[in-house]
């Protein structure tokens, strides 16, 4: 009787990188703190698509292909959890959709899903456009903003009428200080070791922390209580996403048989994550368009060519409407465009729980997988002449020629950004309503310099001077 031969051993390619970890390279020019994109640029220049360090300990995978990224992100999903960079920021956001983990994400997703229906987004359509319209009318020809600051309060008009169903009032004003305040100590809480077991420590940046968050939950957590009681007492429904959310219970029943909504903490989580996603990113990504495009005066023509197309000119110029979003297609590119060149979520990241691999690699359990959608969406493979901005790549025919995870703003998979219907329209109708009536021109004489916390924001004042059509 024959026997089998034993299996021939499986072999892998090591994944190549760094030899030593990284603290040794503190000196190297590529290696500076609070920059980790001029790390991942160096890895990808270095060694190609794949590579790997080791930080405290820690094994850390660099990935910059879109196949690799699209398994990680759907096919072996599974296998992954948010890496310690997103979990740290459970400190403030808690357990909301950006950093809670399964069951509780897809149950949190299925309670929220309701308030981001597409017919509930496209009611603030309106709202967007006569907020950008006000903004619009307060401007002066041959007036020099900063157009990252304009755009930040532009987003937190928009937020504060569709999440709270209120004007930029003292309460709105407080959040919107507190998350700044937090967004400047976000390097400090990602790098601290250990942050969680030292968080009332008198450290400096630690009591700064703690303070803001403090007057930040009591700002959110009576917004909420004042709902729940609007609620309570039968009043109606005010139509934003507040009201939505605690309006909204899970479709699936727990163990009792019940169809349970979020809890006051739950609750306080959302808000946070939604004020965070729906202001901080698409500011940033509105603020680079306008740069992009004083940079590129055939581009802008030809966006103004749309806009006054669609919307008309002169006496006959109207604001657009939703029946109009279909039509500012090359609106759309150009702001899908900005967004390739300096997406406002740079990066994202996985932590493999359990050995898994990856492509032709072994990836090792507690591994950190890291991917950027800033290195990657300017990877000439993908787009050529890569620092070329060319609303064309977004062409229903160039987007269907590249793989999948080529150009991922919004995420991926399950956890896709619930919101990212609301940003494509908030992104377009500002842009549309502004172009209508003013150019920009920017008076800086250096390229602006994009830093890299929690979105990616110019890290200077973004001086433009106005040009009234």
């Amino acid at each position: 009787m024959s026997t089998l031969a034993p299996a021939p051993p499986r072999t892998r390619k090591q994944i190549p990188g760094l030899r030593l970890s990284l603290p040794f390279y503190v000196f190297k020019p590529w290696l500076k703190f609070g920059e980790p994109i001029r790390l991942f640029e160096y890895l990808r220049r270095t060694y190609g698509n794949i590579a790997q360090y080791r930080f405290l300990g820690t094994p850390i995978v660099f990935v910059n292909e879109p196949r690799m990224i699209q398994q990680i992100l759907i096919q072996d999903a599974h296998r992954y959890v948010k890496e310690r960079t997103v979990r740290r920021m459970k400190i403030l956001l808690g357990e909301g959709l950006i950093t809670s983990d399964e069951p509780i994400h897809m149950r949190q997703r299925r309670i929220a899903a309701p308030a981001f229906h597409r017919q509930r987004i496209a009611a603030y359509g309106d709202q967007i456009v006569a907020i950008a319209a006000a903004q619009r009318e307060h401007l002066r020809d041959g007036e020099v903003i900063d157009i990252a600051a304009a755009t930040m309060q532009l987003s937190l008009e928009i937020v504060a009428r569709t999440l709270f169903a209120t004007e930029v009032t003292d309460d709105i004003r407080r959040i919107n200080d507190e998350v700044n305040t937090i967004m400047e100590l976000y390097n400090f809480i990602v790098a601290f070791p250990r942050i969680e077991l030292f968080l009332n420590w008198p450290i400096p940046g630690l009591v700064r922390f703690r303070r803001a968050k403090a007057r930040l939950d009591a700002v959110v957590n009576r917004l909420i209580h004042q709902r729940r009681e609007e609620v309570a007492q039968g009043l109606p429904d005010r139509g934003d996403l507040l009201s939505m959310l605690l309006r909204s219970v899970d479709d699936e029943a727990d163990a009792d048989g019940r169809h349970t909504g979020m809890s006051d903490e739950q609750l306080r989580d959302e808000v946070l994550t939604i004020f965070l996603a729906g202001y901080e990113t698409v500011a940033n990504g509105l603020a680079w368009t306008w740069y992009l495009l004083s940079q590129n005066p055939e581009v802008e023509a030809r966006l103004h060519e749309e806009v006054d197309r669609v919307l008309g000119t002169g006496d006959t110029a109207r604001l657009p409407t939703l029946a109009d979003y279909a039509s500012l297609r090359y609106t759309e590119q150009v702001f899908a465009e900005a967004m390739r060149l300096y997406p406002p979520a740079w990066a994202m990241g996985r932590m493999a729980i359990e050995d898994t691999t990856l492509g032709e690699y072994d990836v090792p359990r507690g591994a950190h997988v890291f991917f950027s959608q800033y290195i990657l969406s300017r990877d000439p493979e993908y787009f050529p002449d890569p620092l070329r901005f060319d609303p064309e790549r977004f062409t229903p025919e160039a987007k269907a020629a590249r793989p999948r995870f080529a150009y991922f703003p919004f995420g991926g998979g399950s956890r896709q950004c619930i919101g990212e219907a609301f940003a494509w329209m908030e992104g377009v109708f500002s842009i549309a309503t502004m172009a209508q009536q003013w150019r920009m021109v920017y008076t800086g004489t250096e390229p602006p310099v994009p830093q890299a916390k929690i979105t990616l924001r110019p890290r200077d004042p973004l001086r433009m001077r106005l040009v009234r059509r």
